[in-house]
């Protein structure tokens, strides 16, 4: 059976991103949490901007080295919020909040993926980035043959991805999911919507090439 790739677009700001975002066909929003990136939105923001999302597209908070506190905010004021986790945070951590998460991992040489995926067996996905100074992926592509294949749980795709290279990366890595950020931007945090819709439309097209491949 072919599996649809799922779209986050992530880093969100705006109301009219949100709705073109929606339109384009999404069905996870991404809001960053975390003060020290171009793309924060405070909780209360991100509640309102949340609040536009029809049903069966999912509000994703992003946190990095977070106190429990900060996470039990976000998680009483923002209903059904998935949790992704990119900073330094312990299977515990994550695990503490009894909510579904993500776990971004940071994909460079010598990373061991398999010992990571193991740690966090109970994460819904890894969140695979590029590994650069910092936090977040910096809209880095980085080598996607570190991806073992052997890896068994869902991979989320980030990392440099936007239309002219997600069909590419569905091809090779044949991901759960595709996140894209600074791909579909025209400044940190403000979204254009044609390329919101371009990269939707090539990861649709990714799909009904991997399923035109498999009859």
């Amino acid at each position: 059976m072919n599996q649809r790739t799922r779209i986050k677009i992530c880093g969100l700001t705006r109301e009219a991103d949100v709705d073109a975002a929606v339109e384009a066909g999404a069905d996870a929003i991404g809001f960053v949490l975390y003060d020290k990136s171009p793309r924060r939105v405070s909780v209360s923001r991100a509640a309102d901007l949340a609040g536009r999302l029809p049903a069966f597209v999912m509000p994703v908070g992003l946190f990095v080295n977070a106190t429990a506190g900060e996470v039990a905010l976000a998680t009483q004021t923002i209903p059904h919020l998935l949790l992704q986790f990119h900073g330094d945070e312990t299977p515990r951590e994550c695990r503490q909040h009894g909510r579904p998460f993500l776990r971004a991992a940071r994909m460079g040489l010598g990373f061991d993926l398999l010992d990571f995926a193991q740690q966090f067996a109970d994460a819904q996905a890894l969140l695979l980035d590029a590994h650069v100074e910092g936090y977040g992926g910096g809209g880095k592509v980085f080598d996607w043959s570190l991806i073992p294949p052997s890896v068994r749980r869902p991979v989320v795709l980030s990392g440099g991805l936007h239309a002219g290279n997600v069909i590419e990366g569905i091809r090779q890595v044949r991901p759960w999911a595709v996140d894209v950020s600074s791909g579909v931007e025209s400044a940190k945090g403000i979204k254009d919507a044609a390329e919101m819709r371009r990269f939707c439309d090539a990861v649709r097209e990714a799909d009904a090439i991997r399923a035109a491949s498999a009859t």
